[in-house]
């Protein structure tokens, strides 16, 4: 049997450092890694930890010059390079090297690149483990391995995952993601539950086991949370779950209970002091439908004025900040104390205007006040609201004196003929008869007609006056113009509406018109006249829209009304994604079939999306549609706005003809064309469609012509 030779290794020195030197064998020359620097400081902490490979340099003759080449340690001389040059290592300091001698150069190169295994990412979180455990925090932690504090929590954290999902892990069952995943509860039962959970899972996607870990949990970003505060809740004994992988808005509380308890808590201290302020009633919840005020009148009072030191104050703080303004007006960019400066100013000026509200004392007896909580997890108090139980009754003046009966009994057809000093005495006393009124007015109003019709902008204003009574006062009737806008109710049947950016808007609207509008409406019509056109087209594009009513609603079908809105928001250019629309569970996926949203995830991103979600259970697909679709803009059908064909452009121009009426035979035509169908129009309606009667579209297609 033939004796096997034993292998000798390489011997092993301690050269000069001024005797190394760099090999051109080095087959390393991408820069990959850490950088020399970090290396560099490494060494300086712990000393080299791994020999150097090296070849004795020779001459032309072959013989050794005393000089090393490196053909494999190449980062780990640059590094005690830098620490020579920043003399923090002496030139002639002993490097511990392994000579080597057999071979090539770029074998020895290759070789210890190509053998070194990279650390499993599982053992570098146990290490950082071990290293927490015997006394290190993290930052030092992160300070030894020149990484950031957050990344030593992440290793940490995927350390603390249960030791069987570590196992699975090692074994490749498991990516890296699905283990952060299962960071977001440190409950170990729970993550090892949910792993088996998903084995029968047709996905195992990261979401899905976060959302599986957070069942029952309320997010961080949930306006409840906010109104109670995270530190609050914590400090009551509450859990909240984070994770450090991603984007998560907070974190979850785990205490759903407990949260609730501390927001009805809190909600009601808020009411206890808005009751001290006298109001009849104070209804309390976390959120109210939208439109819950919707037939009840408003009462709003008046802001408090300042004090003459707060308003002393106020033009002091106003006479800074122009002056600030005036002397920097030159610049391209403020300095950044100036710019500072002005933002305290702002904030001192908008604290000082921010007046508290004074409602009289009968006010307070006759009204209420909604206690609620923002979208934003702010208190929010709706102040001022009437019941229309609560409405006082006007007493009617039940007395009439002897001229109404008179005239009552006359227009009754009394038979009794008057004496002739009845009559004599008459002749100064009676009112004219309710007929001859009627008859007299209906003159007035066709001429007050014909003039206002020669007078666009006082009709505008009429208009615009109509329309302000109705949707601001309770006992609008101050008007002759019977134009009346319909502002449709939604009530709760949809849920979040009031949540959303433009009913705040619409509502943040209504309130200051509200409050800038006199209080009586016989004084509204002196107001809106000496309103500039800006404000008095602002106030008529407001009252118009609250007339818009583009609902579907089953069991009143409008089609023509769904298509106009159509036209309607394409020459508006309203894009629902833009203005604030969001697509969730709730909203919408949630609410549909699969199939629809599998066409969703089609539509907005591809097929092979839809795909990968098509095995999934409805609760899941959800969830992850709900990831997929967020930020691609996508919209149901009935929320897009289709675009507008050229064709649907106006064929003609209104032009400013006031003083040049409609000619009487196109004016004769619809009248007979009226009277061939047997009846009047109504006041203010079309006596015939358009579309059904071509010669009354061509008489009003010529009309709006010239």
């Amino acid at each position: 049997m033939t004796k096997q030779q034993k292998i000798t290794l390489s011997a092993s020195r301690d050269i000069p450092f001024n005797k190394l030197m760099l090999s051109q064998s080095n087959v390393r020359h991408v820069k990959a890694g850490v950088s020399i620097e970090e290396l560099a400081e490494d060494i300086a902490r712990r000393t080299l930890l791994a020999s150097i490979t090296v070849r004795p340099a020779l001459d032309d003759s072959g013989a050794e010059t005393g000089m090393f080449t490196i053909p494999a340690g190449g980062r780990r001389f640059r590094a005690l390079e830098l620490l020579v040059k920043q003399k923090r290592l002496n030139k002639t300091a002993l490097v511990p090297c392994v000579v080597r001698m057999d071979g090539l150069a770029e074998e020895d190169s290759l070789a210890e690149n190509i053998q070194r295994a990279p650390l499993h990412p599982l053992d570098q979180f146990r290490a950082f483990q071990a290293m927490r455990e015997k006394g290190r925090t993290e930052e030092e932690i992160a300070a030894a391995f020149f990484v950031s504090a957050n990344v030593v929590k992440q290793r940490l954290k995927l350390a603390a995952v249960a030791p069987a999902l570590h196992d699975v892990y090692a074994e490749e069952e498991m990516t890296l993601d699905q283990l952060m995943a299962f960071t977001v509860n440190p409950d170990h039962t729970r993550q090892e539950q949910v792993w088996e959970a998903l084995q029968r899972h047709y996905s195992k996607q990261p979401y899905e086991i976060r959302r599986m870990l957070t069942e029952g949990a309320v997010r961080a970003s949930d306006k409840r949370a906010q109104f109670v505060g995270l530190d609050n809740y914590v400090e009551g004994g509450g859990d909240i779950l984070r994770d450090l992988f991603q984007q998560d808005d907070g974190g979850w509380l785990q205490d759903a209970s407990l949260l609730d308890v501390m927001v009805s808590e809190k909600l009601a201290e808020e009411a206890e002091i808005i009751r001290a302020e006298g109001w009849k009633w104070v209804e309390v919840d976390t959120d109210f439908p939208y439109e819950h005020t919707f037939g009840m009148r408003r009462i709003h009072g008046e802001a408090e004025p300042m004090s003459d030191v707060e308003a002393a104050d106020y033009q002091a703080l106003k006479a800074e900040y122009d002056a600030l303004e005036a002397d920097h007006a030159e610049v391209d960019e403020l300095p950044e104390e100036v710019d500072a400066r002005l933002g305290e100013i702002e904030t001192a000026m908008e604290a000082l205007q921010d007046r508290p509200i004074r409602f009289e004392a009968e006010d307070l007896a006759l009204a209420g006040a909604f206690v609620s909580i923002d979208s934003s997890g702010r208190l929010r108090v709706e102040r001022g609201h009437v019941r229309p139980e609560d409405e006082p009754v006007e007493e009617k003046d039940e007395t009439v004196d002897a001229d109404a009966e008179t005239q009552i009994v006359e227009d009754a057809g009394d038979t009794v003929a008057p004496t002739v000093e009845d009559e004599e005495e008459e002749d100064g006393l009676k009112p004219l008869s309710d007929r001859l009124v009627m008859e007299l007015t209906a003159h007035r109003t066709l001429a007050l007609r014909n003039a206002l019709a020669q007078d666009p902008q006082v009709a505008f204003l009429a208009a615009l006056h109509a329309m302000t009574l109705r949707l601001f006062y309770r006992y609008g009737l101050d008007s002759c113009v019977e134009i009346e806008p319909r502002n449709a109710a939604f009530g709760s049947q949809v849920p979040g509406l009031g949540d959303t950016a433009y009913a705040q808007a619409i509502d943040q609207r209504h309130e200051t018109w509200a409050r800038n509008l006199p209080k009586a409406s016989g004084e509204l019509w002196g107001a809106l006249t000496e309103f500039d056109s800006c404000s008095r087209e602002t106030l008529f594009a407001h009252c118009v829209a609250m007339s818009v009513n583009a609902v579907h609603d089953p069991y009143q079908r409008r089609p023509r009304a769904i298509a106009h809105a159509d036209v309607l928001a394409g020459t508006v250019g309203l894009d629902m994604d833009k203005a604030g629309w969001v697509v969730t569970g709730d909203s919408y996926l949630g609410r549909i079939t699969k199939a629809r949203i599998l066409e969703a995830i089609h539509e907005a991103k591809s097929a092979d999306a839809a795909d990968r979600i098509a095995g999934l259970k409805k609760p899941e697909m959800v969830t992850a549609a709900e990831d997929l679709l967020a930020g691609t803009g996508w919209l149901p059908e009935p929320l897009r706005t289709p675009l507008l064909p050229e064709d649907d452009a106006p064929a003609f121009e209104l032009v400013d003809n006031a003083d040049e009426p409609a000619s009487v035979h196109e004016i004769d035509t619809r009248e007979e064309q009226t009277a061939e169908d047997g009846g009047e129009p109504a006041i203010g309606e079309s006596d015939v469609s358009d579309e059904d009667d071509p010669v009354a579209a061509d008489a009003f297609a010529k009309t709006a012509a010239e």
